[in-house]
């Protein structure tokens, strides 16, 4: 057995434990391997035990992956900040992006998708926490947001993301993805159908399936430390 093998069963585990404590079935828990800055023979292992979604956050590093891993049946999630300039390659060749903040690129990525594809599925990123440095939009801004992106003819609006500040306080941690979660329900009560909240890392996904995550995204905790330069 591989080390990421071995790491993806661990990681699997922690979610059953972590959904037995909430009450949750863990079938209702997708999960992400987030390979950015693994090569694309790491994504290979992880598909042979079995993981077909998997996260990017830069496009050029995701396309040459995609090119190199044209022979298996993947399904390839955009998470990280996307400029007006890289829509286009996205749209085309990505199954969900999590990472809309604005509407404009909601746009440019509607008015991008290939025709004959089906709808790109996409998530409103939420800054839960309040930092500066954090993508997303503000609280009280994603129900406009939504309800604009939900009227968009090549998008399905499926639910909400947010990366929170990084905590040591699981109290802290399950209170800014509590925000994410009622936001979700309150937006479900007034109309739409979002199904996804894309919340949880290596760190945190146990709080996170504790406030209601359905889908994790997990990188270090699969393929190891990131070496970057």
């Amino acid at each position: 057995m591989t080390t990421i093998s071995s790491n993806l069963q661990a990681v699997k585990r922690r979610i059953d434990e972590a959904c037995a404590g909430a009450g949750r079935d863990p079938a209702d828990i997708g999960l992400l391997a987030v390979g950015k800055s693994f090569p694309a023979g790491a994504l290979r292992e992880a598909h042979g035990a079995g993981q077909r979604a998997f996260g990017e956050s830069y496009v050029q590093e995701a396309l040459a992956k995609q090119a190199e891993l044209a022979d298996l049946d993947l399904e390839w999630h955009f998470i990280g900040p996307l400029q007006s300039n890289k829509t286009r390659p996205v749209a085309e060749h990505f199954a969900w992006v999590h990472s809309v903040e604005r509407l404009r690129i909601a746009e440019r990525l509607s008015a991008q998708r290939p025709a004959g594809r089906p709808p790109l599925n996409v998530c409103v990123q939420v800054n839960v926490s309040g930092e500066a440095s954090k993508s997303g939009c503000a609280p009280d801004q994603a129900p406009d947001l939504c309800r604009a992106v939900a009227e968009l003819p090549n998008l399905r609006l499926r639910g909400l993301m947010a990366i929170p500040e990084p905590t040591e306080e699981s109290a802290l941690a399950r209170r800014q993805f509590g925000v994410l979660r009622e936001l979700r329900d309150r937006l479900n009560t007034e109309g739409l159908t979002l199904d996804t909240l894309s919340m949880g890392m290596s760190h945190d996904l146990e709080e996170a399936i504790m406030a209601g995550a359905t889908l994790v995204r997990v990188g270090t905790a699969i393929f190891g430390e990131r070496h970057t330069t």
